[in-house]
């Protein structure tokens, strides 16, 4: 027996009413259609807010990947930068100590019995960085180079510090040298009697002049001709008025016939500061100044250390 659905279709006022069968498998069939239809569509609008939730996580992750680029970027280039930097530090410490040596070689002062070059005893200078190397195949082995460079470098630094501090006190100390040693002539006028055998003029006989005489007026100033202090000031036989100045490092000046001491015994003196007055005391024939310089006791010829 065919079961049949009624369908009655009321319209508006006046309108027929219309009535229609419809068997219960075509409605059943279109009620299916009918969910499946539905169901379509809902599958549509969740497959498509799936795709827009996937296409707005890609663009996310694409606005990641491209800012993570950029970072990488950065850093490659700054470890470029820092490459060319470390390459930049090893030149300017060879220049620093290829002055230093040349400052040695100037001064006379050679290199301290323990030196050590700038990478170790017979250590050669470790070669730049290419700074130009694709990062992206070779950043593990341009970092490493790197730190062991910066390690060396580091340690050459500290070498370089103390051999400078070396210099400097060598320097120091020369400085000290040239200053205490006698080297300007230390009263204007006329030189006498060098340092050589004369025949005395007092006795006639010929003996060694163990100095300098330079004759002037009496009065005429007596300089220092080197830093010193000064020994001893007092009257001494036939030299008369005599001044000692102790120069350190062996030095001594002597000063002889003097009219009168301007430094007293203890004083410090610097070179070309003035000292005493000529003048004729003792055993003289005249107004002159009677100028020693020994070293380690022995006189010298004074000579020798005037450089003006």
């Amino acid at each position: 027996m065919v079961h049949k659905l009624s369908v009655i279709l009321v319209g508006g006022s006046g309108s027929k009413i219309r009535q229609f069968n419809i068997s219960r498998k075509l409605f059943t069939a279109l009620a299916l259609i009918l969910v499946a239809a539905v169901v379509v569509v809902l599958y549509g609008l969740w497959d498509y807010t799936l795709v827009r939730l996937e296409a707005g996580q890609t663009s996310g992750l694409q606005r990641q990947l491209v800012q993570r680029s950029e970072e990488v970027a950065h850093q490659r280039h700054q470890i470029q930068r820092f490459a060319q930097d470390i390459n930049l530090l090893k030149e300017r410490l060879v220049t620093l100590e290829q002055f230093e040596e040349r400052i040695r070689v100037l001064a006379n002062i050679d290199q301290p019995d323990n030196h050590e070059g700038l990478f170790g005893v017979g250590g050669s200078i470790p070669d730049d960085l290419n700074v130009g190397v694709d990062l992206s195949q070779s950043h593990q082995q341009l970092l490493r180079k790197m730190h062991q460079q910066v390690r060396q470098l580091g340690d050459a630094s500290e070498i370089q510090e103390s051999n400078l501090s070396g210099l400097v006190a060598d320097l120091e100390e020369r400085k000290n040298i040239l200053a205490h040693t006698p080297a300007i002539r230390p009263a204007r006028g006329w030189v006498t009697s060098g340092f050589e055998y004369r025949q005395n003029p007092f006795t006639g006989k010929r003996e060694f002049h163990r100095g300098m005489d330079i004759a002037n007026r009496k009065g005429t100033p007596v300089v220092a001709p080197g830093d010193g202090v000064v020994s001893f000031v007092g009257e001494r036989g036939a030299f008369g008025t005599l001044m000692v100045i102790d120069h350190g490092y062996g030095f001594t000046t002597r000063y002889a016939h003097l009219d009168k001491g301007i430094k007293k015994r203890g004083d410090r003196v610097q070179r070309g500061e003035v000292i005493a007055k000529m003048g004729n005391s003792g055993r003289s024939t005249g107004p002159h100044l009677h100028y020693e310089v020994r070293l380690n006791g022995v006189p010298v010829n004074p000579e020798k250390y005037i450089l003006n």
